[in-house]
C-alpha cells in the first residue's frame, strides 16, 4: 500500500504540472465522446498488444496513444506526465485487464479520465494455475501466493497473459471493436470491416502455428520460459510447460535458490533442450540455469516476445510478427524447420 501512495502522489503532481503548463485545464479536452463527435476519436491503450489490436480495428477512424513502450514491463510500469495528459484527453481507455495493469487505477484517478474503459479480457476464461503446469511442482510453491501478495502482485483474477493464444486475441479484438463502434457509430462499418480482415489473419496465424507445432511429437514439445507468460499459448498447442525461470505471473519476482535448483533438475529429467529468455527481461538468470542444465539459451534477438512487443523494425513489431517469431524459435529448439507462411501473413 505504501508504494501505491507514493505512485499516486507522484503522478498527481506530474499531471498537475503538465496540465498547468500546457493550459489544458478546461472544457475542450475530448472527454465524454466529444472527440468522436468531431471525428477525432481519441483512444489510449495500455499495453503494446492491445494498442496493436486497437490500431488494426481503428484504422484512420481514431488516434491511438500507447502507454507502455516496446520491451517495457506491463507489471511495474510507471506512467509519465505525457501518458497522464493523453489519458486526460481520451474518449476511450483500452486495457488488457485480468489484473495485469495494477498501476492503472492510480493513473486514471490522477489524470481525471472520465471516458469509456474497455477491458479486453472480457469473456475470456482465465487460467488460475501457477507457473508450473504439471504435477511435479505444485507443493513446492505453496507459499508463492503469500509472497506475491506481500509485493502487491497477487493477480487474484488469474494469469493475465491472455493474448499468447491467438484465439483469445480474436476475442480481445471483438471486444475492442464493439467499444469503438458504440462510441463512434458513424465509423462502425469501417471498424467491423477492419476487425474482420484482422481476425482472418489471426486465424491464419493460429492455423500455421498449429500445423507446424503438430509435426513435433507431444512428448518432445517441452518449453521453459523466463516467466509464466505463456500458459495460454502452451495450452492452445499442447506443449508441456516444464517451468519458468521466474515462477510467477509477475516478471518482477525473483526465483529462490531452491526453485532454480528444481528447474535445473526438471530440465535434465525431461530432456528439455533450451531455456528461453524474453525481450523485456534480463537473460542473466536464464543463462545461469541453461548453463547449469547443459542446454541452449535463447536470448538477444532469439528471445521470445512475452509481456511486450518489439520496436519498429524488430521481428516482433506487431502482435502477429511476435507470435510468428516465438513459434519459429520454439520450432528451431525442437529441430524443426517451419513451413512457408501463407500469403495473408507475409508482409
Amino acid at each position: 500500500m505504501k508504494r501505491r501512495s507514493r505512485v499516486t502522489v507522484a503522478i498527481a503532481t506530474a499531471i498537475g504540472a503538465t496540465l498547468l503548463l500546457s493550459g489544458c485545464i478546461g472544457d475542450d479536452n475530448g472527454l465524454g465522446g466529444v472527440g468522436a463527435q468531431l471525428g477525432t476519436l481519441k483512444v489510449v491503450a495500455t499495453t503494446t498488444q492491445v494498442a496493436d489490436f486497437t490500431r488494426e480495428v481503428a484504422g484512420d477512424g481514431a488516434s491511438v496513444t500507447q502507454l507502455i513502450q516496446p520491451n517495457q514491463s506491463a507489471h511495474s510500469y510507471d506512467p509519465s506526465a505525457a501518458d497522464l495528459m493523453a489519458l486526460s484527453k481520451a474518449d476511450i481507455l483500452v486495457q488488457n485487464g485480468a489484473g495485469l495493469e495494477e498501476w492503472l487505477d492510480d493513473a486514471v484517478e490522477a489524470s481525471g479520465f472520465s471516458g469509456v474503459t474497455v477491458d479486453a479480457s472480457t469473456g475470456i476464461e482465465l487460467d488460475e494455475t501457477d507457473a508450473d503446469h504439471d504435477d511435479h511442482a505444485d507443493a513446492d510453491h505453496a507459499d508463492e501466493t503469500d509472497e506475491a501478495e506481500d509485493h502487491g502482485h497477487d493477480h487474484a483474477a488469474g494469469n493475465p497473459h491472455i493474448w499468447t493464444d491467438p484465439k483469445n486475441a480474436e476475442q480481445m479484438v471483438e471486444t475492442i471493436t464493439t467499444a469503438l463502434s458504440t462510441s463512434y457509430p458513424a465509423k462502425a462499418a469501417d471498424f467491423r470491416a477492419n476487425a474482420d480482415a484482422y481476425i482472418a489473419k489471426l486465424t491464419a496465424l493460429d492455423d500455421w502455428s498449429r500445423t507446424n507445432i503438430d509435426t513435433v511429437p507431444e512428448a518432445e514439445r517441452l518449453f521453459v520460459s523466463n516467466h509464466d507468460a505463456f500458459s495460454y499459448f502452451v495450452d492452445a498447442y499442447d506443449i508441456e510447460y516444464v517451468g519458468s525461470v521466474i515462477p510467477s505471473f509477475d516478471d518482477s519476482a525473483e526465483p529462490s535458490a531452491a526453485e532454480i535448483d528444481e528447474l535445473v533438475a526438471d530440465i535434465k529429467a525431461t530432456g528439455t533442450k533450451a531455456v528461453f529468455s524474453e525481450t523485456s527481461l534480463s537473460p542473466k538468470t536464464a543463462n545461469t540455469i541453461a548453463q547449469e542444465a547443459g542446454v541452449e539459451v535463447y536470448s538477444g534477438d532469439d528471445a521470445l516476445y512475452g509481456d511486450s512487443l518489439g520496436p519498429m523494425g524488430s521481428d516482433g513489431a506487431t502482435y502477429i510478427a511476435a507470435q510468428l517469431h516465438n513459434v519459429r524459435m520454439l520450432l528451431q529448439s525442437w529441430g524443426v524447420t517451419p513451413t512457408a507462411l501463407p500469403a495473408s501473413l507475409q508482409e
